[in-house]
């Protein structure tokens, strides 16, 4: 029987041995991941509109299969995360007047969700198409850009693969996923758990109520050239009638001439 002041040493030697054990398990959970270069072919395209607050657009996307084997249960997910006001540039939470943009069917507001279904290899699925990615600003949202980060699930053989935006990812996480110690770039995609990453896009909200006291200047300035003008063009003008200009006006001559020698004159 071992003697108890060498019983807690083992133990310590065994705790940090199984630690050591269960590490990379810990490490290796996420998705199995892709070539780097292929995050940009499988979601390309993706454009949102500029909409005044009440108006409605649609956004537009393509999901591509760059692989070689099919793409089956394909899910797009697009969602509203984050704000940056305008004008000021004031990045800040997510205004609650404007948090709900999606407006088609899937949605719940702050997000889409588009089952696609399977894509062949080589193939593509577009929007607006076959289904439309409807938007659209409340009349009280605030003018600013709303962030909307994409999301993009999918299987091969029974594996399941993630691709995600920049937008679910910390800021510490993106660092310590794509700088090296040298400072130089890369993407390290088992650091951050995902298959991939793919293109995020944002929505305008703006406001025109600027442009009303833009057209009333021009037209002010418009009207007081003119009068401008019309006034140059008056002092420079001649009469075409004949008539002239009377002589200024001269002193009377007196009516006793040079012979008055007297006030009784």
């Amino acid at each position: 029987m071992p003697k108890p002041a060498l019983l807690a040493p083992a133990l310590s030697v065994l705790l940090v041995v199984g630690g050591l054990a269960v590490l990379p398990a810990a490490c290796a959970v996420g998705y199995p991941t892709l070539p780097v270069s292929d995050g940009g072919r499988f979601l390309s395209n993706l454009s949102a509109p500029t909409l005044a607050p009440g108006a409605s657009g649609t956004l537009s996307f393509t999901v591509s299969n760059p692989l070689a084997g099919a793409l089956s249960d394909v899910v797009l997910t697009l969602q509203v995360y984050g704000f940056n006001a305008f004008p000021g540039n004031a990045t800040g939470p997510l205004p609650s007047a404007g948090a709900s943009l999606f407006s088609g069917v899937g949605s719940n507001g702050s997000a889409q969700v588009l089952s696609i279904g399977t894509i062949g290899p080589g193939g593509s699925y577009s929007a607006p198409g076959n289904t439309s990615v409807a938007v659209s600003a409340g009349s009280s949202a605030p003018s600013g850009t709303y962030a909307i980060r994409t999301s993009l699930a999918f299987t091969i053989g029974g594996v399941g693969y993630r691709l995600e935006s920049r937008g679910f990812f910390s800021a510490s996480q993106w660092a310590s996923a794509t700088t090296l110690p040298n400072n130089a770039s890369t993407l390290n995609l088992s650091r951050l758990g995902v298959s991939g990453v793919i293109p995020e896009t944002a929505l305008l909200v703006e406001t025109n109520s600027i442009a009303p006291w833009l057209y009333g200047v021009l037209a002010a300035s418009l009207i007081l050239a003119a009068a401008g003008g019309y006034v140059a063009w008056r002092r420079t003008s001649r009469s075409s009638s004949g008539a002239r200009t009377p002589p200024p006006p001269q002193k009377a001559r007196t009516a006793l001439g040079r012979s008055r020698r007297s006030d009784g004159d």
